[in-house]
């Protein structure tokens, strides 16, 4: 059985938070272990820390403050997040970024706050797991000036294009893929995106419970997503690439423990 890492699991703060333990089980039996928790904010990575420490090994944290939630940050926003970053279970800081799409938060407050982040990863010498919507030119710009101070920088949940690849591989981001590819309707431009980007800087990510594939067969009953898909997610990319399903499953798994650390 393939080996896989759910680079991006929003378990606590969804739908999936009561069903959590079903939820890791299912996915440690199709080899999908460990997952990566997403904190999007300071109090939901705190939990997400906690939850970890039940589930050794099976389970790590991002601790950081989602550009939707940066209305919350404060002057003590960052000292709370160094000592969230401090714990084993924490592997990046993040979820952080700019999302222009919805703005709920203004630009200025999301700027602040994915500064001050990135300016924190660099202090503590972790990477650092991003999101942009609708932000792509001025959220290069922010990642630009901070790049080169980086150990390692994450964009999960790339929707994209081949021009916007380029533009983030040419600053040596990793990019984290869902079953946003699967979509027939919206996932074209990603689905030609994806045969451009270097088998080294390939992460696979459910985003669960966002983002079903719309290629699943049967399809499933609920509209949840769930970590246990992530396979399916994998074999689709690896058609797409024209690569072994098991190679490409391999690399991902292999670029996962380096990126966090977990070797």
């Amino acid at each position: 059985m393939n080996q896989y890492i759910d680079i991006a699991v929003n378990l606590l703060g969804s739908s999936l938070e009561a069903q959590a333990a079903q939820v890791i089980a299912d996915a440690a039996a199709v080899g999908v272990a460990p997952l990566i928790l997403i904190g999007s904010e300071l109090d939901e990575s705190a939990r997400c820390i906690d939850l970890c420490q039940q589930y050794p090994q099976q389970l790590y944290s991002t601790a950081g403050v989602h550009p939707h939630h940066a209305s919350s940050w404060q002057l003590s926003s960052i000292e709370q997040q160094r000592q969230l970053c401090a714990a084993p279970a924490v592997v990046a800081v993040g979820e952080c970024g700019l999302d222009f799409n919805r703005n709920y938060s203004t630009p200025a407050e999301q700027r602040q706050a994915f500064a001050a982040q990135l300016a924190l990863a660099v202090e503590l010498q972790l990477p650092v797991l991003m999101h942009e919507r609708d932000a792509h030119d001025e959220f290069l710009a922010m990642v630009q000036e901070y790049r080169p101070q980086l150990n390692g920088a994450l964009l999960h949940c790339f929707t994209g294009d081949i021009a916007q690849a380029e533009a983030y591989l040419a600053l040596d981001l990793h990019l984290g893929v869902t079953g946003w590819v699967c979509d027939e309707r919206r996932g074209q431009a990603l689905a030609e995106a994806v045969k451009i980007i270097p088998d080294n800087r390939l992460l696979l990510e459910t985003d669960s419970p966002y983002l079903l594939p719309r290629t699943l067969k049967p399809k499933p009953k609920s509209s949840k997503n769930l970590p246990q898909y992530l396979p399916h997610i994998a074999e689709y990319v690896a058609h797409l690439r024209h690569q072994p399903a098991e190679e490409l499953a391999h690399r991902c798994y292999n670029n996962s423990l380096r990126f966090f650390g977990l070797e």
